[in-house]
């Protein structure tokens, strides 16, 4: 579910995943077109989120309670860890900003609250030698 006002460029939709406890549904918004500027392709703009839904326990309708910035580019996939309380977020790519500056390929944490909504913790760059970075996941030791 994408912010009507936020819609620039090709915008995909990606991963879905349950919380473990049932109650809450994430999807990932994923937008990396780029334009023309200065001889040079920048990120066109667009949404780059996590949206978070409750879950009627009752009749099962998703109710979005939260769109959330994913603070990279292009969220290819996302995993939320066994517990429940942490999700991280991989981004397929980095591209410059109109700006100048550029955002990397990287991995994003959250902290998923009872209420199920999302903190952004911090972000983590990946060096990817200029390949995809497809999937990720987690794992318990």
């Amino acid at each position: 579910m994408l912010e009507p006002d936020n819609i620039r460029g090709h915008q995909l939709v990606g991963t879905v995943h349950v919380h473990p406890n049932g109650r809450f549904v994430y999807v990932a918004n994923r937008a990396s077109s780029t334009v023309e500027q200065d001889g040079k392709k920048v990120f066109a703009g667009g949404e780059n989120t996590i949206t978070a839904f409750a879950i009627d326990q009752a009749s099962g309708k998703p109710t979005p309670i939260q769109h959330v910035d994913t603070h990279g580019i292009h969220c290819r996939t996302f995993h939320i860890d066994p517990t429940g309380r942490l999700m991280v977020c991989a981004h397929i790519m980095g591209l410059p900003l109109a700006n100048g500056t550029e955002i990397p390929p990287r991995l994003t944490l959250f902290r998923i609250g009872d209420d199920g909504t999302l903190t952004f913790v911090r972000s983590y760059d990946i060096e990817t030698n200029g390949r995809f970075m497809w999937w990720m996941g987690m794992v318990t030791l």
